[in-house]
Formats: structure tokens, C-alpha cells, sequence
């Protein structure tokens, strides 16, 4: 196994007191040798961290210490190198920019969070070419253009997004073609998917989920099946295979 732990995690969760986190989480970065970016608002948090394995551990057990992060469930890959030049922890209006004030999931329970499919179940829909009841499923790429082009699920919608702020006016002109289907949008690591379901949703589209976990979860519980190519991580590793090892595209 190799020694540096790359770890991608986000949570919406009110954050009132993002300055505040802000201030200790680069302490405690900085005093255990981590690097990477943490973006902070106060709908939640989206981090990107890597680092000798305990050090990585150890700021997630720091968080989870705080009942709103609980339940953090990081997603794991591994590499030879740390994969950053620095250790960036910013407060931010929104952890992924929609400029959609109002699509901010509910953190106060459940019922706000977008409908989920975990990657297993996916894949056996995919497999079977339909939902459990029996619709057409069809699979939204939700992430910028030049990152679909490393990879992408078999068939996938690609509205050649250049950035992720563009998503909900090509959802509401091409919103009818989704009539009758089950959608499920995917992204990276899931926080744009999530807040692309949950905007389809308001729009009116019926029997829309967010992979849970995204791309990265699929490849670690359901491998690359009805994947082509590789996943495009915002780092020095540039690009995943299914295997989660960095690959040369």
C-alpha cells in the first residue's frame, strides 16, 4: 500500500460559525503536515485532503467530533506523492456555486436531502436497462465539460457544461426529455449531483436520484462497469481509473 491517503469528503450542514472552523481546521492541517482544500459556508463543507494515513484519520475523528459531521463518510484513494502544493482553507457563499440560493438541502433532517441510488443499485439497473419499476434509466452528467471528456457513464447526458452555474437553465430547456424516465445524475464525489437532483426536482422532473457518493463511490463498490474512461480529480493525480489508482487517461 502506498503511504500518502487522498480523502474527499462534503456535508450540507448550517454553518453558522464557518470563520470560526475555518481558523481551527487550518491549525490543525498545517501542525499535522496535511495539505490540500477545504472550502467552507454556511451550507456546509466540501474538503479535499492528503497526508501521511494517521494524520489524515486523525482530522477526520477531529470532525466527526462535532455532532453535525457525524457522519462523514469520507471517499478513499491512495497515492505515492501527496498530490497538492499547499493547504487552502476558505469560507465561501456557497461549497459549490449554483447561484440558486434556495436549493440548499435541508440539514435538520433527511427529508431535504435529494433522493440517493447507491452504486450497486445502479449498476443493476444499468444492467437490466431499467429501474426496479420498470422505467427507462438514463444517467445526467452534471460536471464541466472537460472533465466528462476524461470519462464518462455509457450513454450519459453531457450538456457541455463550462461551469457548474450553467446547469439549471439547460435543465429547464431540456427538462421534457426526461418524461417517463428515471434520471440519475452524477458528478465527482456527489455534491454536485446532489444539488442538481434536488433542482430537477423543483423544476418538475419526476423520478430524479443523485448517485450517492458519485463517481468515485461507483468505482469502489461497483468497479467500472458502463464506465468509459477515467475520473477527473482536481489535483496533481489529474485522472482515476476505476480501480482508483491515478491512470494516464
Amino acid at each position: 500500500m502506498t503511504p500518502i491517503l487522498n480523502i474527499s469528503a462534503y456535508k450540507f450542514v448550517t454553518l453558522p460559525d464557518a470563520a470560526q472552523l475555518r481558523e481551527q481546521a487550518m491549525a490543525l492541517c498545517q501542525a499535522s503536515g496535511l495539505k490540500g482544500t477545504i472550502l467552507l459556508a454556511e451550507e456546509g463543507v466540501n474538503l479535499f485532503l492528503a497526508g501521511p494515513e494517521q494524520a489524515v484519520r486523525d482530522f477526520v475523528a477531529w470532525l466527526r467530533a462535532d455532532p453535525r459531521f457525524a457522519d462523514l463518510l469520507p471517499k478513499e484513494s491512495w497515492s505515492e506523492t501527496v498530490p497538492f502544493h499547499k493547504m487552502l482553507v476558505k469560507v465561501k457563499n456557497e461549497i459549490i456555486r449554483m447561484n440558486h440560493p434556495t436549493i440548499r438541502p435541508d440539514v435538520e433532517g433527511a427529508e431535504g436531502r435529494a433522493p440517493a441510488v447507491d452504486a450497486p443499485t445502479l449498476k443493476r439497473w444499468l444492467d437490466q436497462g431499467h429501474d426496479d419499476e420498470g422505467r427507462k434509466v438514463v444517467t445526467l452528467d452534471t460536471r464541466n465539460a472537460f472533465e466528462v471528456d476524461f470519462g464518462t457513464f455509457e450513454g450519459a447526458i453531457d450538456w457541455r457544461l463550462g461551469k457548474f452555474s450553467e446547469f439549471p437553465e439547460q435543465v429547464l430547456a431540456h427538462k421534457d426529455q426526461f418524461q417517463g424516465k428515471t434520471v440519475v445524475s452524477f458528478c465527482t464525489g456527489g455534491i454536485r449531483c446532489e444539488k442538481a437532483a434536488l433542482f430537477m426536482a423543483e423544476a418538475g422532473v419526476d423520478h430524479v436520484y443523485q448517485l450517492d457518493g458519485g463517481i468515485l463511490k461507483y468505482f469502489e463498490l461497483a468497479g467500472g462497469q458502463h464506465y468509459q474512461g477515467t475520473c477527473f480529480v482536481f489535483d496533481e493525480r489529474e485522472a482515476l481509473g476505476a480501480d482508483l489508482a491515478p491512470s494516464d487517461r
